[in-house]
């Protein structure tokens, strides 16, 4: 059997090498490395495919979101909500700019954030909300959407672990995640669903003023070289990088079918085991599976468990051991242990198994018959 990765890009690699291979030697060959003719097809592709009507290229995710919150001139001290259970990037930004992250809990099946809880946790001082759509499924947007229409509220949709994933509103309308939101942020890093051989990023907007701004921050804050209007940044998607997700870009439906299929195949095998939980689907979201989370009874040894895994050569993570209001960089008086209940469970009980586009039958049945011995050693 072949070797069983967290990610497989090798294998993934090797079924479009020829068009990947082409499309990087023919950025060489032109030599337009930065800003060349490959990011603006890219760029317009995307905007196709997720039909949105600007997307504006940048270096990765971090920046995304930085860029985002720059052109909503939010100010030092306005307060942006966010989920604790969540990558620290999410935060991070906010407390760059100081400005002041307002963590809340998330829901216990979704580990979505709680749109109930943002709601308790608005003040005169909040000024937008940062919903993550984790593990690749979309937090209840509309909820979302009318908290902030009520509250004169920006929404920043940070969807890196949910690109292609499909929100369904309760008059039937459809829209892909990060086009909902004022602004979307997503990243290409080469573990995402949609990902490039380096770091690269990208905002999503339907707003014309925004998106004109946010490409000017992006650029060193000009749309006219050498004439510098606002405060800016320098965050741009490699040509080569662009090349490559362009042609990756065309199998992304294939590439969530793929993710939707091995999902469904570890369901089928953990759907009565008492000791586990498999991901949890909304009802108003399609899933498209970055990870395959399972959540495990309080008496599974989870570390246990991930030593075992590692012993038979599988690996998998987990996301995430900490919530961030327990994250010694955003320990804040006004959180306490006990806090977010949910979160601070979750980081407890949380494990990933491997998932991408390559994943065989063969190697589900191995990493699954293992899971499974190890949690046989413990009465239900």
């Amino acid at each position: 059997m072949k070797e069983i990765r967290m990610v497989d890009l090798a294998t993934q690699y090797q079924h479009i090498k020829q068009e990947v291979d082409t499309a990087i030697q023919e950025v060489i060959d032109s030599t337009a490395f930065i800003n060349g003719p490959a990011v603006k097809r890219f760029k317009e592709n995307l905007e196709k495919h997720l039909q949105v009507k600007h997307v504006i290229p940048c270096a990765n995710g971090t920046d995304a979101l930085q860029l985002a919150m720059m052109a909503l001139d939010l100010q030092p001290g306005d307060e942006v909500i966010t989920a604790t259970f969540t990558y620290v990037a999410t935060a991070e930004v906010i407390a760059l700019l100081k400005l002041t992250p307002v963590l809340v809990d998330v829901e216990e099946d979704s580990f979505l954030i709680d749109p109930e809880k943002i709601e308790k946790a608005i003040t005169p001082r909040t000024r937008a909300i940062v919903p993550v759509h984790l593990f690749g499924q979309c937090a209840d947007m509309e909820k979302i959407m009318d908290i902030a229409r009520r509250h004169n509220l920006y929404v920043i949709e940070d969807t890196a672990q949910a690109i292609n994933a499909e929100y369904r509103f309760s008059d039937g309308r459809k829209l892909k995640a990060g086009t909902i939101g004022h602004i979307g942020c997503t990243s290409f890093f080469p573990s995402k669903n949609l990902g490039c051989y380096g770091d690269g990023g990208a905002l999503f907007t339907n707003d014309d003023r925004l998106a004109e701004k946010l490409r000017m921050i992006a650029n060193h804050g000009q749309s006219v070289q050498y004439y510098h209007d606002i405060i800016g940044v320098n965050s741009r998607l490699d040509t080569i990088q662009a090349a490559i997700l362009d042609v990756k870009l065309r199998r992304l439906d294939d590439y969530t079918r793929a993710r939707q299929k091995a999902a469904a195949y570890y369901d089928r095998a953990f759907a009565d085991h008492p000791l586990v939980k498999m991901p949890y689907r909304v009802s108003n979201s399609t899933h498209v599976f970055h990870q395959y989370t399972l959540t495990l009874h309080p008496k599974v040894d989870r570390d246990g468990l991930k030593k075992y895994l590692a012993e038979q050569h599988i690996p998998a993570m987990i996301y995430y051991p900490v919530p961030l209001h327990q994250q010694k960089a955003y320990r804040s008086d006004r959180y306490r242990d006990g806090d977010f209940p949910v979160a601070e469970r979750l980081c407890k009980s949380v494990i990933s198994l491997p998932m991408h586009t390559e994943l065989t039958p063969e190697q589900q049945d191995y990493i699954i018959t293992h899971v499974i011995n190890f949690l046989n050693q413990y009465n239900p």
